[in-house]
């Protein structure tokens, strides 16, 4: 009898634990109402669609993966999570409007490495890659589209990286001194005057000749210097990409 009862607590101890009902992880994890539920994150997630994981605040939510998996096993849901996605992203959807996402499944992304205030400028270390379940449509593909830019607003660490989050750089304010040349033809004329208002690289601004006080309209090119006549025509056409980061 004794051998008996060991051998059958072996077989226990051996046997897995029973497995909870599996679930697929949604691509278009989206809320309706500020509160995120497994049913939200998940096809078939049955009795436990209710259970409150998060709450989003804004737009969007940065959910940890492991913290979503606990919770699905907490409320009886096996997520097996085969694909090694690390974060999940959660949009506004239902009655609010979605914001627009690309159903690509697992996929790599830019997130940021740090928490960014308003006006800082994106450094190459403030960027890492991540895996979530949807991208939004306008998460850049190379992280030079973010790189100098200006951020427009508070940033959270983890939260995924948007076209719409940033701005071209300032490198003029108002009130600089600033260098303007005129080039055309092998004749070149510098003037100094003082900017009228704030620019970013391939901007069109106002500045003052600090001698004769003329308003003239010059376009800026870098810090403290602008250019006017046909190479200012050029850049405005053809509106230069080039950014400058922070020193």
């Amino acid at each position: 009898m004794k051998s008996l009862l060991l051998a059958a607590c072996a077989l226990l101890i051996a046997a897995p634990a029973l497995a909870g009902q599996p679930v697929t992880l949604r691509f278009d994890t989206t809320d309706a109402d500020g509160r995120v539920t497994l049913g939200d994150l998940f096809d078939g997630a049955g009795a436990g669609s209710n259970v409150l994981v998060a709450t989003r605040m804004g737009p969007s939510t940065v959910l940890d993966a492991g913290m979503v998996q606990s919770a699905a096993r907490r409320a009886g849901l096996d997520w097996s999570n085969s694909q090694g996605i690390r974060r999940i992203v959660v949009r506004q959807g239902g009655d609010g409007g979605s914001a627009p996402t690309i159903m690509r499944g697992n996929v790599e992304v830019l997130a940021y490495a740090r928490s960014l205030a308003a006006g800082e400028i994106v450094q190459p270390q403030d960027l890492i890659w991540t895996k979530v379940a949807a991208a939004p449509s306008d998460s850049p593909d190379d992280a030079d589209a973010l790189i100098g830019m200006s951020v427009r607003r508070p940033l959270r660490q983890g939260a995924v990286a948007t076209l719409r989050d940033v701005s071209a750089a300032q490198v003029i304010k108002s009130g600089d001194l600033v260098s303007v040349t005129y080039e055309d033809g092998g004749i070149s004329l510098t003037l100094q005057g003082k900017a009228m208002a704030a620019a970013a690289v391939g901007d069109a601004l106002a500045i003052q000749n600090t001698l004769s006080k003329k308003i003239i309209e010059a376009v800026a090119t870098g810090p403290g210097s602008a250019v006017v006549g046909p190479q200012a025509q050029r850049l405005r056409a053809n509106r230069s990409p080039v950014r400058y980061a922070a020193r």
